[in-house]
């Protein structure tokens, strides 16, 4: 890590951060309350560790503004509205400092098609393959071995990382982050059963992510049987994601590790879908919803639900049922108790 002085971490986190305590030198790493030492930037994100704060031996603290403890001799409190956030914007800095964005320019080894349209301000790595036809907008950066199809577009400051596939026709928005791997427009699973064997039914739609998506790595979004798959601004899909042909995936939605979307499904504005679960086909998730982990949704939902268990039932009604099944063992023994008094009653 890059050495930061205290007036620069002030300007990153911006106005209206109170300092309380001194500390004159510079920062030289980031840990969490429990690791931290001196040189080292902490922060206290999550109010269950609060307690860690007074032992804490990292030189700088951000901090919520409502904690009222002191700092030692030689240590500097910064309180903030949002000490995570504040942290996010340092290391924002540090990443651009660490890796610096690769020069304008078309990678000797990378080959373009003559009527490809490339941006001068975009960057092609190594050995990447730019179609027919395809258009890369400015400030975008294409990392080494990366595919991209037949008339793709790629919007301005985009960043695509090694071995992602964009494929024919498909439209990545301003601003998306592509991770390694991660294949956008491949075929949808379609097929229809004759005379006993399964036929492949062409897919021959494509797919549009909006402004500020992100895709995490090895994450497929597979392109419409016809029309469009859509991925909607502001939403962030992890690894190993995977989204069916004809989906929609509303605005500022978050789809976490290993959870899918079967074909056709709507999922409305702000949707979380929780690490390993899953989306049934042909139905509408409504806004806000969120389905815990290795929950499925079998069912349409109603604006802000949550949904638990493998058949996507309401969670707290899910909860209630937990409740009385833990009871179960005593209401057998309560009710064998009840047999017997009868018995011993004729």
């Amino acid at each position: 890590m890059l050495s930061y002085s205290i007036d620069r971490i002030l300007e990153i986190v911006g106005k209206g951060a109170v300092t309380v305590g001194t500390f004159d030198g510079e920062i030289n790493g980031i840990a969490s309350l429990a690791d931290g030492n001196a040189g080292d930037l902490s922060f206290l994100g999550n109010s269950k560790y609060r307690s860690q704060v007074a032992d804490c031996g990292a030189s700088v603290l951000l901090l919520p503004k409502d904690y009222e403890g002191q700092p030692r001799d030689a240590q500097l409190f910064i309180l903030l509205e949002n000490p995570s956030y504040a942290l996010a914007w340092i290391c924002r800095d540090i990443e651009n400092n660490l890796y610096p964005r690769p020069p304008a320019g078309i990678h000797p080894t990378a080959h373009v098609e003559d009527s490809a349209a490339v941006d001068p301000s975009a960057s092609i790595g190594a050995f990447c393959y730019v179609a027919a036809g395809a258009q890369i907008g400015a400030q975008a950066v294409l990392e080494n071995h990366v595919s991209i199809g037949r008339e793709a577009q790629i919007g301005k400051e985009c960043h695509l990382f090694p071995q992602v596939i964009v494929a024919d026709r498909c439209i990545i928005g301003e601003r998306n982050r592509l991770l390694a791997g991660c294949v956008i427009g491949a075929d949808g699973y379609g097929y229809a059963p004759v005379e006993g064997q399964h036929q492949r039914i062409p897919q021959i739609g494509n797919v549009v992510t909006e402004a500020d998506v992100d895709i995490g790595a090895n994450s497929t979004i597979d392109r419409a049987r016809f029309g469009t798959t859509r991925i909607g601004t502001g939403t962030k899909i992890d690894n190993l994601v995977q989204v069916a042909h004809n989906v929609t995936v509303g605005k500022h939605c978050l789809l976490v590790a290993q959870c899918g979307v079967s074909g056709s499904t709507v999922l409305g504005d702000r949707v979380i879908l929780a690490g390993q679960s899953g989306v049934t086909g042909h139905v509408t998730i409504g806004d806000g919803t969120l389905l815990y982990a290795k929950s499925g949704a079998m069912r349409s939902t109603e604006a802000n639900e949550k949904i638990s268990g493998t058949h996507g039932q309401n969670a707290n009604l899910m909860n209630r049922i937990y409740v009385l099944q833990r009871k179960l063992p005593e209401l057998f023994k309560r009710f064998e108790a009840l047999e017997k008094f009868v018995e011993s009653q004729k």
